[in-house]
């Protein structure tokens, strides 16, 4: 190995939350090792199988460099150049526009983005250049609940409490597996070193989860509970705190006694009917919480992705509210970032039911519409159809609801276009694809995910590779996309709007970033953070923030929201679950990230992980052998796949991962031979909570051989 080839890069990992960062081999252009950064002051060191595999996902022959048009009578592709291919898309972006109008145009936006800097700064501008009504994101498959809450609450759609993990003594976890996740809606790295820190000083964790997962498995206790009854045993300790008189809210809070009011209903007895959870353990943690000196409750995908998500987000942060737990070390707090995308207004507060969908009225949030209503806006006619499609680095094929047929919807468009390096089985649908370059390839500063750490901490990494001669990054493809589409407009903007949006979108994102750090208080500048590649350390997360920090008018909390209180009476009519019936929930893993990185063989080696858990019991009683391959019925689709028993499942609980399902991808990837089914061919779009999140769990299916 020749010393004068060989160096070694700081670089990021932003393929998931945890935004660790590694030490980049480089050898001859080529990454040959990686490596956790034991200066990283977030990250500590950490580093999990997809970050070693970064340097797979660089390198992949799958990944495209070069627009690619699609004949849509052959079903074959060809490179085309750069200007040609922008021109093809903002043609038909206009001419979509010009006779059907801005309604006319459906974007989604995947959960890449939010990991780009380029997609942050510049992709959202080219969303709002084209201001259509019809934007769609996988925020609502994922954490609609959380940032609805937030809003009506705190007053911001992300002033998000965040779990105090490094100080805390009780750890209580409702749906979340931060062992194989490193954390969602709560940046935390290196969460097995993380857990085991907090045993030692003494501390306590609690999980409650259908499944016992990875993070249930090293918790001090699990507790199966029936999915998608989470909000009665939630309720019920907000219930019981009431009861014994240890619920409390502070001076800025107004609506304490209607909360006590509206739980009322909710018994640990009720609770144990609706979950199978015993009331005794239940008011049993709910006790240990509101006690503890520094406790936290937590919950994640389990319970946002549920008919009652916005009422359980609710439910939590109420309970660390009325137990002093709150804006306390130890409990949950909020960050200080230095680049404050809450405080100074760079991301907006939110909104909710502004406007409703077309075709069945569901609320937006945000400015967009659920996911769950994308489907039908493309195959219903009338006008506001959407007719041309436009998707930023996303799969909704395989991540939304009773994806087989938006598949089909896709193919009736009558031109759809997608910035993404992957044909995957939503691009496949598209007559152009816009390969950005990838993460190793271009400057990035995280804008969300230090926002929502477990210690404030900032980092900024250049480029570990300079892009090919012939690469756009994404921030440029936005730009072109957009400045292009204006100009080909009938009824342009105003010639100040048109200025304002090129001048807005012609600075890179590192000079935005520049500005923006300058703008702050913290003291970080670019320039320090250039000088201190690992990052730079401004603490741990700081208590007392509160009022101050709270974004609604008046600067106080609102404990009591009219929309959650009003689901309460539909929360109070569901009916107990009828005998026998099978509900599905999904799981992760560790080695990928949703539907990507299933055609990189360090990551798909060994056993594999497709198969339908279910308790040993349950295909006991349908006469199924174990390793079977069974059919899974539900509302809106089937599938075939093998059974995998394990006592890891609660009886009456299945699970399928989420994010496969490549076979109809037709053999275009090396993805395509991996088996499995997509989950999301079962889950039902008209399961939804009351903020539009799609309701993907606890879904009723049959299963048979």
């Amino acid at each position: 190995m020749s010393a004068e080839k060989t160096t070694q890069k700081i670089g990021v990992c932003n393929l998931c939350e945890a935004i660790c960062g590694p030490v980049l081999t480089i050898e001859d252009g080529a990454v040959t090792g990686v490596k956790g950064n034991p200066d990283d002051p977030l990250s500590r060191g950490h580093i999990c199988p997809k970050g070693v595999a970064i340097a797979d996902i660089h390198a992949d022959p799958d990944r495209l460099r070069r627009p690619v048009r699609r004949n849509r009578a052959t079903d074959t592709r060809s490179e085309i150049d750069w200007p040609e291919a922008i021109d093809l898309v903002a043609s038909n972006l206009a001419a979509t526009i010009n006779e059907h109008g801005r309604d006319a145009i459906g974007i989604y936006l995947g959960n890449p983005n939010v990991h780009s800097l380029g997609s942050m700064t510049h992709g959202i501008g080219l969303v709002k250049a084209l201001r259509t009504k019809n934007t769609f994101s996988a925020t609502s498959v994922d954490q609609l609940p959380h940032q609805l809450l937030a809003h009506l609450m705190f007053g911001h759609q992300l002033l998000l409490p965040i779990p105090d993990i490094d100080r805390t003594s009780y750890f209580l976890v409702f749906g979340a597996n931060p062992m194989a996740s490193n954390g969602s809606l709560m940046t935390v790295p290196d969460f097995p070193t993380r857990l085991r820190e907090l045993k030692r000083r003494g501390g306590h964790m609690v999980v409650f989860d259908p499944r016992r997962t990875e993070t249930a498995k090293v918790a001090n206790e699990h507790h199966f509970i029936r999915p998608g009854t989470d909000a009665w045993v939630l309720l019920a300790m907000l219930n019981i705190l009431f009861a014994d008189g240890l619920a409390a809210a502070p001076s800025y809070a107004d609506g304490l006694a209607d909360v006590e009011s509206a739980v009322a209903h909710f018994t640990p007895a009720l609770a144990e009917q609706m979950s199978g959870v015993p009331a005794a353990e239940i008011e049993r943690i709910a006790l240990e919480l509101a006690t503890a000196e520094g406790g936290v409750a937590y919950g994640r995908i389990g319970v946002s992705t549920h008919e009652f998500g916005s009422v359980c987000q609710w439910a939590v942060n109420l309970l660390n509210i009325v137990t002093g737990n709150l804006d306390s070390v130890g409990g949950a707090m909020f960050t200080s970032p230095a680049i404050d995308v809450v405080g100074t207004g760079l991301i907006g507060r939110g909104h909710h039911n502004a406007r409703q969908s077309r075709v069945r009225g569901l609320p937006e949030t945000a400015g967009e519409l659920p996911v769950s209503a994308l489907r039908e806006e493309i195959s219903t006619p009338g006008p506001g159809q959407i007719r041309t499609m436009l998707t930023l680095s996303g799969n909704p094929v395989l991540s939304t609801p009773d994806g087989a047929r938006l598949d089909e919807a896709l193919e009736g468009l009558d031109f759809m276009a997608a910035v993404d390096i992957y044909l995957n089985e939503t691009t496949r649908h598209a007559d152009v694809i816009l390969p950005p370059t990838g993460a190793l390839e271009r400057d990035h500063y995280d804008l969300i995910f230090q926002t929502f750490g477990v210690r404030n901490t900032a980092r900024f990494t250049p480029a570990v590779f300079e892009k090919d001669a012939g690469a756009r990054h994404d921030w440029q493809i936005y730009r072109d996309v957009a400045l292009a589409t204006i100009g080909k407009l009938h009824q342009k903007p105003s010639l100040r709007t048109q200025l304002r949006i090129r001048a807005r979108m012609s600075l890179s994102p590192t000079r935005l970033i520049g500005l923006l750090l300058a703008r702050g208080r913290t003291g970080v500048t670019l320039r320090k953070l250039r000088a201190n590649p690992s990052g730079i350390d401004m603490g741990a997360l700081r208590p007392d923030l509160l009022p101050g920090r709270l974004q609604t008018r008046d600067h106080r909390m609102v404990l009591a929201p009219a929309l959650v209180l009003a689901d309460l009476e539909r929360l109070a009519k569901v009916d107990l679950p009828a005998d026998g019936e099978l509900l599905l929930i999904g799981r992760r893993h560790k080695q990928d990230n949703n539907s990507r990185m299933h055609n990189t063989e360090r990551l798909t080696r060994g056993k594999a992980g497709h198969q339908l858990f279910m308790h040993p019991s349950d295909p006991a009683t349908r006469s199924l052998e174990d390793g079977a391959v069974v059919t899974v019925t539900s509302r809106v689709g089937k599938v075939r796949v093998e059974v995998a028993a394990t006592d890891d499942m609660m009886p009456g609980v299945v699970s399928l991962p989420h994010g496969y399902g490549h076979a109809r991808n037709t053999g275009m990837t090396k993805a395509a031979g991996v088996p499995g089914v997509s989950i999301n061919d079962l889950t039902d779009p008209e399961r939804l909570d009351v903020s539009g999140n799609a309701a993907l769990t606890g879904v009723p299916v049959t299963v048979s051989g």
